[in-house]
């Protein structure tokens, strides 16, 4: 998240995440919805349908972030917001 507002968007975590998103962050009137998986760990099918899920509704970019060590992050986006729309 320090990564995120360091950029210039408002963000919060899902306390105690165990669906599909850990991260909503919000920044000129885009949405981002972040997975976030970290050392071997990988999103699961139904996780990243989820993801998907509210990708779509949200109208937002939807990624899966994963930490693998020494501050590298690999970010695989699962959906991407029509831009433009009302």
């Amino acid at each position: 998240m320090n990564t995120l507002r360091e950029d210039g968007w408002m963000a919060s975590r899902s306390a105690a995440s165990h669906g599909a998103v850990d991260v909503f962050a919000a920044k000129d009137g885009r949405v981002l919805l972040v997975q976030v998986k970290s050392g071997r760990a990988t999103a699961t099918k139904e996780e990243l349908e989820e993801l998907l899920k509210w990708g779509k509704s949200a109208n937002g970019d939807a990624e899966v972030w994963y930490y693998k060590g020494r501050g590298k992050v690999v970010k695989r986006r699962v959906h991407a917001a029509k831009r433009g729309l009302a």
